[in-house]
């Protein structure tokens, strides 16, 4: 359980419970349903827009889809013509509280597979038998890129399915793996605006990424792209894959870099005149109840800048900022998703790689500080793991080494996970049905 003693005990559950209070703040079924009578920053318009519908189709996609579609049938089911759900596979365990009424798929996260497909297939189905003055309400949120997976004739899924592996191993940015995605997929950058046809369409959104934009949010099937078929090729070249990219995949991005093939949907098109996307929580409503909890539990907060960049070098600057702050009791909160460049065929996540590295650094610049945090991702999974984030302090690579582990080492192969398991470190929860990308909470002075 971390360093010895009461007040470490003590620590652990001030961390734990200010992380419960944010992943509380983004519950997908409240928030959709604030949403929905109008009660949440640039929501004004929904009520008006639903009430006007004479009928409504739903689909709810992603991590926190089971909680959207709660809400969406609570508020409006005698309305709804048809809902689909589309879950990650691992959400199977909860389809005895899945809405009434709605069709349950199960799809493929975060390596899309044949699921993948069918569940999109499933989606713009439904859009398309959306008629002129109807309703299609989405409800978004991350995971979403995976789970609805249909590749731009004449791509196959296989081709799609060994470009995002690559991405993902090579560490790529969220924002750049959508920006490929896009450039792919009949079904993202806006390709379900297009096959919802007459419709009207209102996206309910729980953003997952930086600066809540919308082209990369599930990859943004409802919204216009800035981006291009130019910017897809720079990205794989960048990242060192374009010369190992499928011969179908550089055919399909360089026809449409030349124009050849139509480009996503772009600002100024009128299909957009068609939707409203909102964006009902972030990152920053998780963030800002954290800061609520820490403050009520008697400690001066410290709100850090937003957690982009190499896991291993966020861990060590926060290290350095806790080892830097003085005072009386401190809690330092930050959000934000960092990235893994993968070199070793160890096991963890992004929270657990940056938990070590800030332990590493810990240890060398502030070993007799009384300093206790936690990386954890709010959907309460970290990377192929089953815990959601780790714990940490400047005690973690010690006890690490009487344990039989070599910290240095397994930062070095991605393989923080079995270390901290073998020190009662990890955070556990199961899937909490949000996602607002991860949060780091650091106790300084407990």
């Amino acid at each position: 359980m971390g360093p010895a003693g009461s007040a470490n005990s003590l620590a652990r559950r001030d961390l734990t419970q200010i992380y419960a209070a944010a992943v509380s703040a983004v519950d997908p079924s409240r928030l959709v349903a604030l949403a929905l009578e109008g009660h949440i920053a640039g929501a004004e318009k929904v009520p008006a827009i639903v009430a006007d519908a004479p009928r409504i189709s739903a689909i709810a996609v992603g991590k926190a889809a089971l909680g959207m579609a709660s809400a969406i049938t609570e508020r409006l089911g005698p309305r709804l013509r048809d809902m689909i759900v589309i879950v990650p596979a691992p959400a199977a365990s909860d389809l005895c509280h899945s809405p009434a009424g709605s069709r349950i798929i199960t799809a493929a996260h975060p390596i899309p597979d044949d699921s993948s497909l069918r569940a999109a297939e499933a989606a713009v189905e439904l859009a398309g038998r959306a008629g002129a003055g109807e309703l299609l309400l989405l409800g978004l949120s991350g995971g979403a890129s995976s789970l609805m997976a249909l590749p731009a004739p004449p791509l196959k899924l296989d081709d799609k399915i060994s470009l995002n592996s690559a991405l993902l191993r090579s560490g790529a940015s969220i924002r750049d793996l959508n920006i490929v995605r896009r450039h792919l997929s009949a079904i993202k950058g806006g390709g379900l605006l297009r096959a919802a046809g007459g419709a009207r369409v209102l996206s309910l959104i729980l953003s997952d990424v930086a600066n809540n934009d919308l082209a990369t949010i599930g990859s943004g099937p409802t919204a216009a792209d800035l981006s291009t078929f130019a910017d897809a090729i720079g990205v794989l070249k960048r990242r060192g894959l374009w010369g190992r990219a499928p011969e179908a995949v550089r055919e399909c991005l360089e026809r449409g870099a030349s124009g050849e093939v139509a480009e996503t949907v772009k600002p100024g098109d009128p299909l957009l005149a068609r939707v409203e996307n909102v964006v009902i929580g972030d990152n920053r409503t998780a963030l800002d109840v954290a800061a609520d909890a820490a403050a009520a539990a008697g400690y001066a907060v410290d709100q850090w800048r937003e957690l982009y960049g190499e896991a291993d070098d966020l861990g060590r600057a926060l290290g350095a900022h806790l080892a830097a702050t003085g005072g009386g009791r401190t809690c330092v909160v930050a959000g934000g998703e960092p990235v893994v460049t993968v070199r070793g065929g160890g096991r963890g996540g992004r929270a657990q790689q940056a938990a070590l590295a800030m332990a590493l650094e810990l240890e060398r610049i502030a070993r007799d500080r009384r300093i206790v945090a936690l990386f954890a991702g709010t959907d309460g999974i970290d990377g192929p793991t089953q815990a959601a984030g780790a714990f940490c302090s400047p005690r973690t690579a010690e006890r690490a080494r009487e344990a039989g582990f070599e910290p240095g080492t397994a930062l070095r192969r991605n393989d923080s996970y079995p270390l901290f398991a073998a020190l009662g470190d990890l955070l556990v929860t199961g899937p909490t049905g949000t996602n607002v990308s991860d949060i780091f909470i650091g106790l300084v002075n407990y």
